[in-house]
């Protein structure tokens, strides 16, 4: 009998043992994580704030959307953070104010009128006010791989009637059990028997916070027991105020996107809009009652069924004496008063992926999914809105049959902010992001790096200095020839540099190429920001090689700036989720080009877009409107490409194949109009102009790059480096007016633009 009871013993010993090593394991994963746990918030990803001052460039039409992306409500007369009125070009609002990065923008009312597409007035209260920021657009936040997004709040912040009404609805007993319910877990048990599986929990707040934290969602007797020992340990180690805050903040609530939605505090904002305390009794009835099914209760996808459920939680409500009849039925006559705001968070995902790929060079993953850092950026919701809508509208006229892809990249190029990005002809599809990741041959849009390699060489190379346009063959190191053609298999003879440029020709660069060495070409190219792999053949001239458009914005970054090297940013500032300053990213830049070959280089710039392949420009641009481009084309058409900038914007466009098929298009016919149509929409300052020191106009003759008198056929005013203008002249001295001066630059010089 004693050999038969050994056995039994020693089972149940190792039975013991091994119960009490879990119980140990489990104590152990409770108590080293679940304050962390609790604390895990992702980054969030702000737009730059829209700054107000009498007489900013605003129209009426933009305000009202950027508030309208912002979610304020529209109502006759605003009384709370977050409303506006608007009548006409007149609006009052009650701002919600933001804590910036080391300064607080308070809540106030204000008054603004717009007349054109100027700010006139803004005044507040105390009268008028010089400058003032809107609460900034949340555009994303960096979240981990399961998506989880959440808004912290005290538990002390909480309305007590939504504590109350949960509490009801979810565990009535919350404050007297330690985890588990026993008549719950009975209820759930005959529910079970009856149906043959696991189809009831019986869970207490406490076990699905357990549950929500650490395990599975599977419906089994392991993980069922498993839930309620750890909801013991839970309710041992940690107060019920700790817990019921954590489940707050915890407690799955919806999705959007790859967003999930998870705690009350979100809930309200995504739900209503609306911070958790202002929530009204019928909508916090309607959180409380989605916490059975979500996506069952999704107000936005099932109205009436949310309805029903919300309903029924105030009958709950009225009978644990919560609210009286009369108040349930006003709140069951209320309609879901749901956010009509225009959802934008996430839609931006070029953009979000630059800022991820920026934030990954100094912070881990972890960092950003879990401390709740704010991300302040430089992207601009209007600059956005119009690019996109841009780069939508040209490509419909070009291809109606969807088979082209766009890419552009738009910065301020005074300070190499990037503004607005579009990865894709699908501007909210998160895939390949054409913008940072497509490699393709560049075509023209090299050649300003040969001319200003060139240029800073003011003994050698002038605007006025005759190039050759001829044929040439090159040999290669296997015996191979290198034979470049013009676009328009032409050959143009001598023709003076600045028309070499403007008109594109190939035969002409190609041999300034060489001339001045491959070698000059690649460290000037290096010089204007161009980081990696290039190509040391003669081919270079023309484009080839491999190049993102972000790359070519790096480029003609520097060259929009007059020489000055700036990295290009998307991100401004970053603060810890109390509010700290973590990093600021200022302006950095360093001169790697000479002023004044530089600015001889904006000539030819501008004169593509007067006079040269980018004339098409203004068929969209004003005529008084100064800008300055270059037009790109690669073999056989197989990307178009054009780089710009006007007085404060710069952008670059491709448009282009995935499969590098040819699209029948040249920057001119392609890329160059999405460019046009965005900067005839977006830019608010023209091209300004100054001569450097140093440099000095002069009338040259436009056909042989002779001086020249003023009013002389042919004549024209062309910027030189002190002392290296022509020394021959023209057999006219300039008496006798011809009416032929080209007067785009003339005007710039006279300062009457």
């Amino acid at each position: 009998m004693a050999r038969t009871r050994r056995p039994f013993l020693k089972l149940f010993l190792a039975l013991a043992v091994a119960g009490v090593l879990f119980m140990v394991y489990l104590d152990v994963r409770i108590t080293a994580t679940f304050t962390d746990k609790m604390w895990e918030i992702p980054a969030k990803v702000y737009a730059r704030p829209l700054e107000l001052f009498p007489g900013a460039t605003l129209s009426a039409d933009d305000l009202a959307w950027e508030l309208e992306i912002l979610g304020y409500r529209k109502v006759s007369t605003p009384r709370r953070p977050g409303e506006v009125a608007r009548a006409g070009n007149r609006f009052e609002l009650y701002t919600r104010g933001f804590d910036f990065p080391g300064e607080r923008e308070p809540p106030r009312r204000v008054r603004l009128a717009v007349a054109g597409e100027r700010l006139q007035s803004l005044t507040g209260n105390s009268g008028a006010i010089d400058l003032m920021r809107l609460d900034p657009v949340q555009i994303g936040g960096i979240y981990p791989q399961h998506g989880e997004d959440r808004i912290l709040v005290r538990l002390e912040d909480v309305p007590e009637s939504l504590l109350a009404t949960l509490l009801a609805v979810e565990d009535q007993r919350f404050y007297q059990h330690w985890g588990f319910s026993l008549t719950g877990i009975l209820r759930a048990a005959i529910s079970n028997l009856r149906s043959g599986q696991v189809v009831a929990g019986g869970s207490t707040i406490t076990q699905q916070l357990v549950k929500n934290y650490y395990l599975t969602p599977e419906r089994t007797i392991v993980r069922k027991v498993t839930e309620l020992l750890m909801a013991v340990l839970l309710e041992l180690h940690f107060s019920k105020e700790q817990i019921l805050e954590s489940y707050i903040n915890e407690v799955y609530l919806g999705q959007e996107g790859p967003r999930a939605i998870h705690g009350f505090a979100l809930a309200a904002r995504h739900y209503f809009d609306r911070p958790l305390e202002q929530l009204g009794l019928h909508q916090q009835a309607l959180l409380v009652g989605m916490v059975k099914g979500p996506s069952l209760y999704n107000p936005l996808r099932n109205p009436e069924r949310a309805r029903e459920r919300r309903n029924l939680v105030l009958d709950v409500m009225v009978e644990q004496a919560l609210v009286s009849a009369e108040q349930a039925t006003v709140a069951r006559n209320m309609p879901l008063d749901l956010n009509n705001r225009q959802g934008i968070r996430d839609t931006f995902p070029a953009f979000l992926d630059l800022v991820r790929r920026q934030l990954r060079l100094e912070y881990r993953d972890e960092d950003l999914t879990t401390m709740g850092l704010s991300i302040f950026t430089s992207f601009d919701p209007l600059i956005q809105r119009q690019i996109e809508h841009s780069s939508t509208a040209i490509l419909k006229q070009l291809d109606a049959s969807g088979e082209l892809q766009t890419a552009s990249v738009v910065t301020r190029f005074d300070s190499g902010e990037v503004a607005a990005l579009v990865g894709g002809r699908q501007v909210r599809y998160a895939g390949f992001n054409r913008a940072l990741d497509a490699q393709r041959p560049a075509g023209s849009l090299l050649k300003p790096a040969v001319y200003l390699a060139a240029l800073e060489q003011p003994r050698r190379y002038t605007l006025a200095t005759p190039l050759a346009d001829t044929p040439l063959q090159v040999p290669g190191p296997r015996g191979e020839v290198w034979e470049p053609r013009n676009f328009d298999r032409q050959a143009h003879g001598e023709v003076l540099l600045h028309r070499a440029l403007s008109n594109s020709y190939n035969l002409a660069t190609a041999r300034l190429g060489l001339d001045i060495g491959i070698d000059s070409v690649v460290d000037m190219l290096r010089r204007l920001g161009i980081e990696g792999p290039i190509p040391e053949v003669p081919a270079l001239t023309l484009g080839a090689g491999a190049y993102s458009p972000m790359d070519m914005a790096a480029m003609y970054q520097s060259i929009a700036a007059g020489g000055f090297r700036m990295p290009l940013r998307s991100i401004r500032d970053i603060v810890d989720a109390d509010g700290k300053p973590l990093r600021r990213y200022p302006l950095e830049y360093d001169r790697t080009v000479s002023l004044q070959a530089m600015h001889l280089l904006h000539y030819a710039l501008r004169e593509v877009l007067r006079e040269g392949t980018g004339r098409g420009a203004y068929a969209y641009l004003d005529n008084n409107f100064q800008a300055a481009g270059k037009t790109g084309t690669t073999n056989d058409g197989r990307d178009s490409w054009f780089a710009g900038f006007s007085g404060d914007l710069l952008a670059v466009t491709w448009i282009g194949r995935d499969d590098n098929g040819g699209t029948g298009l040249t920057g001119s016919s392609g890329a160059l109009k999405v460019w046009a149509h965005f900067m005839a929409n977006a830019s608010q300052r023209s091209l300004a102009y100054r001569m450097p020191e140093d440099m000095q106009p002069h009338w040259i003759d436009s056909g042989t790059g002779y001086l020249t008198g003023e009013g002389c056929p042919g004549a024209r005013l062309m910027p030189f480096v002190t002392g290296s203008e022509p020394r021959q002249r023209s057999n006219c001295t300039g008496r006798e007016k011809s009416g032929t001066i080209r007067d785009w630059f003339q005007s710039l010089f006279r300062g009457d633009n």
